[in-house]
């Protein structure tokens, strides 16, 4: 459970820069959707065919799998890169010269 807590801690820590500072991110689901399934295919294909050459070994999980996949190990790929999306959109809210790409 000390993963998913962790998962947990990322998500709670980087939602108020969707609530307070508007990065949007959840509001643009498909954008955010079509963001994640790159990172989804290369990852998860990556760590299933580390799990099948032995050379991935997990602690710490809740003994839970989609395939041969820890359950951990999806919400990992999708929790991460969405908190990296909203860091990255709440910035460019509030320093739009960053989006234009003018200097201050």
């Amino acid at each position: 459970m000390r993963y998913l807590a962790v998962m947990a801690g990322c998500v709670v820590v980087t939602l108020p820069l969707e609530v307070v500072i508007g990065a949007r991110v959840y509001r643009r689901w498909r954008r955010l959707v079509a963001t994640l399934m790159p990172v989804l295919a290369v990852f998860v294909t990556w760590d299933v065919l580390a799990i099948h050459a032995h050379d991935w070994s997990y602690r710490h999980l809740t003994g839970a799998h989609i395939g041969d996949l820890p359950v951990e190990e999806l919400v990992f790929f999708l929790v991460i890169p969405t908190c990296a999306v909203l860091t990255m959109e709440a910035v460019r809210r509030l320093r739009p010269s960053w989006r234009t790409g003018d200097e201050p």
